[in-house]
């Protein structure tokens, strides 16, 4: 790991901490998320905060960890443009394809196949398509963090342009891939280190990392600590 630390969080929440000292959170679900470790403090700083999509499971906590943590909030441009008018004050909006530099960090915004509306008081907006996120650490790991989706065979290309070393894919089931599909997934990334998301959090999501560790070859080192711990 070269010195960067991965905090799962619960759900799809992750916190990464670089060995220089960009600490980076990725879909912020906190006061409403059940797996949510409620001892687990939060570095004063968090320089950037990564929105996949829209969905209040991976947004709900963006504006008041920003204001609170002076972020700056990173997601597809239509979902950056949504939390700005939300409160946010910094936010950098890409696209799909698209790198931008976080200090020592290229985050590159890659597909993912998910639905991504966002829903507030005033109904449902559009905010973009889903998406995953490529973190190339200047003088340590590549990692992958792959939002909310189903397999798809081009993550074959996630694999031949970016060589991911950790991939943190979702595995619970009825709203994304689960144990089997993110199997094949891991196949087609053929990273070193997988970490499970979104699953457990709730009733529907049933798909265990045991379930895919049986799925996989024993090379392959799959996380099954509990939110709070670290990588």
């Amino acid at each position: 790991m070269k010195g960067t630390r991965i905090t799962w969080l619960g759900h799809a929440t992750v916190l990464v901490e670089t060995a220089k000292g960009t600490n980076i959170l990725i879909d912020p679900f906190i006061a409403q998320n059940p797996k949510y470790p409620k001892t687990f403090v939060l570095p004063a700083k968090i320089d950037y905060i990564l929105l996949t999509h829209g969905h209040g499971d991976h947004i709900a906590d963006t504006v008041d960890v920003a204001a609170g943590h002076g972020s700056t909030v990173v997601a597809i441009y239509e979902l950056a443009a949504y939390v700005g008018g939300k409160g946010v004050a910094n936010t950098i909006g890409m696209n799909l394809g698209g790198t931008v530099q976080l200090g020592e960090v290229a985050a590159t915004m890659v597909e993912a196949k998910h639905s991504a509306a966002a829903q507030d008081d005033q109904g449902t907006h559009y905010v973009g398509v889903a998406a995953g996120f490529v973190l190339t650490i200047g003088d340590g790991p590549v990692l992958y963090h792959a939002g909310d989706t189903a397999v798809f065979s081009d993550m074959n290309l996630i694999r031949e342009l970016y060589h991911p070393e950790v991939a943190m894919v979702p595995i619970g089931g009825h709203y994304t891939m689960g144990p089997r599909e993110a199997a094949l997934a891991v196949s087609y990334l053929k990273p070193e280190v997988v970490l499970p998301l979104h699953f457990g959090t709730f009733p529907p999501l049933k798909g265990t990392p045991q379930e895919l560790i049986a799925l996989l070859d024993s090379s392959v080192f799959v996380f099954q600590g509990n939110p709070g711990e670290a990588i």
